[in-house]
């Protein structure tokens, strides 16, 4: 599938937005408690038509999808296929995309695996996860953001420190477009909690030690009490893909 959407609105327009939305999340915290990821998608359902919303969606679990489609159904899920998944992380994407109401989209890198090994050698990730992150995660999410002017991220403070202070709704600079985490002050429990709740397609990898899930070669299992992102780019000094910096 193709992204055709063209964006309306301009830049200045959508800033104007991103500051109305966070003054109503700034009232609704002014009684004690921060705006609900409901509250957060149904402001984004007002201001939004569902062509112009992307969902990234890193198929370790379909909260996120479940939580935006029960007010905007029919958006585009961005699904990042590296070439390096697991067959955990496919079933997961082949079920969200059978069970809800929404368009699973391939976001595929320029070059096939194969084609990356013949240009730069195989086992990039090993030796430059960077580079290999950049060509096959950030660059092509980066170009298909340019469909959209809005997207959703699963994006939680408490996976990392890099994300401690994550806000609820911001202006994406980068890729000059709305970003949006409504779950952003959520736990790892209250998202189980909610997909087993809401009966949520969840990846099988999340109950057998793999709290953060990416491309095979660069995820390992966790210890139990260790920083759940701590399997990612496990040995190198590397703690994000580079999506959300």
């Amino acid at each position: 599938m193709s992204l055709t959407v063209e964006k309306i609105r301009s830049a200045e327009d959508l800033q104007a937005l991103v500051a109305e939305g966070n003054a109503e999340f700034e009232a609704i915290a002014a009684s004690g408690k921060e705006a609900t990821a409901e509250q957060v998608i149904a402001w984004v359902a007002k201001n939004f038509s569902a062509d112009a919303i992307a969902v990234a969606c890193s198929m370790a679990d379909a909260v996120l999808p479940h939580i935006v489609s029960t007010q905007i159904e029919n958006v585009d899920v961005l699904f990042l296929e590296t070439g390096y998944h697991f067959a955990e992380t496919h079933a997961t994407r082949n079920e969200v995309a059978r069970a809800l109401p929404i368009r699973v989209v391939d976001v595929l890198p320029k070059q096939t695996v194969a084609e990356q090994d013949a240009q730069h050698g195989e086992k990039l990730w090993s030796r430059d996860p960077n580079l290999c992150c950049a060509l096959r995660k950030v660059n092509p999410l980066n170009d298909s953001l340019k469909n959209y002017e809005l997207w959703f991220t699963g994006v939680r403070r408490e996976e990392a420190p890099t994300r401690a202070n994550t806000p609820l709704l911001t202006w994406d600079e980068k890729n000059g477009l709305i970003k949006v985490n409504p779950v952003a002050a959520w736990t790892f429990d209250e998202l189980i909690d909610y997909a087993t709740e809401h009966k949520v397609p969840v990846n099988l990898l999340l109950s057998n030690g793999y709290p953060s899930i990416g491309c095979e070669p660069c995820t390992k299992p966790v210890a139990e009490g260790e920083d759940p992102r701590s399997g990612r780019w496990a040995g190198a000094n590397k703690t994000e893909c580079g999506l959300h910096i």
